[in-house]
């Protein structure tokens, strides 16, 4: 659903509007650049790539405006401008981590906003990689005087753009092109050298008896150091992850404070996740 601006913001009764502004804007009511912004990157992401013309038609803006939030949205690194248009960037290559950025978008979007509603500013907090954790940190870009410990390049970026309030460590290893992250023995002693307050992660699957897993050895061993170290656990995972099971274990479900999803769980997860103190946030 589109958001409005209203009151005192930009609209067609303000007489402060030139004329000049007018030409460019057709619209009364302006959507707010960041909401705009927000969904022509989603659009991108499920896409592939994006013309002006069609983002203009789609969201019912001037040419000029799209510009500027491809502009935008480009120097966050988010996406790559190209003639005429707009695509993901080839740093994300054609591998796993893009088919997942594309998987579900609505439901990420949500569930990075209900997770950034647990952050307050001047939190301190790990972040690990994964397509979720990256809209949720985009999510972020606002909040003033964060810490962020982090092992995924793109998430730096991302919380980077929120300005120079933010204290952002990138944590070293050796590096995955694919998924922008640093992983391994390095890392791993790297975040012992900190005390957080929150690790939000994502993770492959939530499962009543099996608890918190990953399909990669490597992310699981760094999603469990940040555990270790962090006095409360936010996992972010949509709810195609209930119920299934990776070969790493990541974690409990116990050691969750909070579960964010897009949906509850059922059944036996659900039946598990009530012997627990987590709180389920939809």
């Amino acid at each position: 659903m589109s958001l409005l601006w209203r009151g005192g913001e930009r609209n067609c009764l303000n007489a402060k509007i030139s004329l000049a502004l007018l030409e460019t804007e057709p619209n009364c009511q302006a959507m707010n650049p960041r909401v705009r912004q927000a969904e022509i990157l989603d659009f991108v992401r499920q896409n592939g790539r994006a013309t002006v013309e069609e983002l203009a038609r789609r969201f019912e803006a001037s040419r000029e405006t799209i510009r500027r939030d491809l502009s935008a949205l480009s120097e966050g690194g988010q996406i790559q401008k190209i003639h005429g248009g707009a695509k993901i960037p080839d740093i994300h290559g054609e591998g796993p981590f893009r088919e997942r950025m594309a998987a579900n978008a609505e439901a990420k979007r949500a569930i990075a906003r209900s997770g950034a509603a647990l952050i307050s500013p001047g939190d301190t907090l790990f972040i690990d990689t994964g397509s979720t954790t990256l809209i949720f940190a985009e999510a972020l870009a606002e909040r003033e005087s964060l810490t962020v410990v982090t092992n995924s390049t793109a998430i730096a970026r991302a919380i980077g753009v929120g300005g120079q309030s933010q204290a952002i460590f990138l944590l070293g290893g050796s590096y995955d092109s694919d998924n922008q992250e640093t992983r391994g023995p390095m890392a791993i002693r790297q975040i012992g050298a900190f005390r957080l307050q929150h690790a939000v992660i994502t993770v492959g699957g939530v499962h009543a008896t099996a608890g918190l897993t990953d399909f990669d050895f490597a992310e699981s061993q760094v999603a469990g150091a940040m555990i270790e170290n962090a006095e409360k656990l936010i996992v972010l995972a949509d709810s195609s992850k209930f119920d299934r099971t990776g070969p790493f274990a990541v974690g409990s479900l116990g050691q969750m404070d909070y579960l964010v999803s897009d949906a509850r769980p059922s059944g036996k997860l659900e039946e598990a996740l009530d012997r627990t103190d987590v709180s389920i946030v939809t």
